[in-house]
């Protein structure tokens, strides 16, 4: 009776769901030991090309007015930039607006402000291709009629390689890392039980200049692209002997 009894409970705890098996614990023996490491990478290389943001701001009495004029030396700079063999692909039009001028404010003035001219604002971003040519070209444009210069930026064009080499040098630094560790802990470093790859890190210097050009000729301005470092990172674990 005893025995059927317990039988019968067992049964209705399974049924009902209550009834577990406990798994014994893994001996501390049976898990690897391991070394988790990181490491990075690095690689510079000078740019090979520069994006520039420039334009034409044009004002007259009347918004029709400053339109025409605008086009007029925004054509301009198009046939100029079009003689320095850059590409229509590699200019972009930013930004386009017409917007009202108006009296200045003054405290206390009831009088509501009255427009008094419109101004017209055209700018392109252009992709140089050909560092060498980045001064003088920028000369050139100016000369044309651009008067609105807002900045640049500067680029690799190719950086496959770039992070491909930046990518080895990461796994070499965790390894390293990894047999240092291993070698004053009197271990044996095994096999790569995990991998992860961090991802990569390239910034893109931008000098920020702005400004309004009015003068008719200068020199070249002189300009320098500096270097730029692609980093990599990865996260390794490794087993131990």
């Amino acid at each position: 009776m005893r025995n059927a009894a317990f039988v019968f409970l067992i049964a209705a705890a399974t049924a009902a769901g209550t009834f577990s098996m406990v798994s014994a614990p893994v001996a501390a023996e049976d898990m690897p030991r391991t070394i988790s490491v990181s490491g990075m990478g690095e690689v510079s290389a000078r740019p090979d090309q520069a994006t520039i943001s420039l334009g034409v701001i044009t004002q007259a009495r009347n918004a029709q007015d400053a339109l025409a004029a605008n086009s007029t030396a925004m054509q301009a700079v198009f046939d100029q930039m079009g003689a320095l063999d850059i590409a229509e692909e590699d200019i972009a039009t930013s930004n386009f607006s017409i917007n009202p001028q108006y009296t200045p404010y003054r405290q206390g003035d009831t009088e509501p402000r009255r427009i008094v001219a419109y101004q017209v604002s055209n700018m392109v971003r252009v992709l140089f291709r050909d560092l060498d040519n980045l001064g003088p070209g920028i000369d050139a444009v100016v000369s044309s009629g651009a008067n609105q210069f807002q900045g640049i930026s500067f680029s690799i064009s190719e950086t496959d390689k770039l992070q491909e080499d930046a990518r080895e040098l990461a796994v070499a630094d965790a390894r390293a890392r990894a047999t240092t560790l291993a070698t004053e802990a009197g271990v044996t470093l095994g096999r790569v039980l995990i991998i992860n790859e961090g991802g990569f890190s390239s910034p893109q210097p931008v000098y920020a200049m702005r400004a309004e050009m009015t003068f008719d000729s200068a020199p070249p301005p002189p300009i320098t692209s500096g270097q730029q470092t692609i980093t990599s990172s990865v996260s390794m674990v490794f087993e131990i002997e």
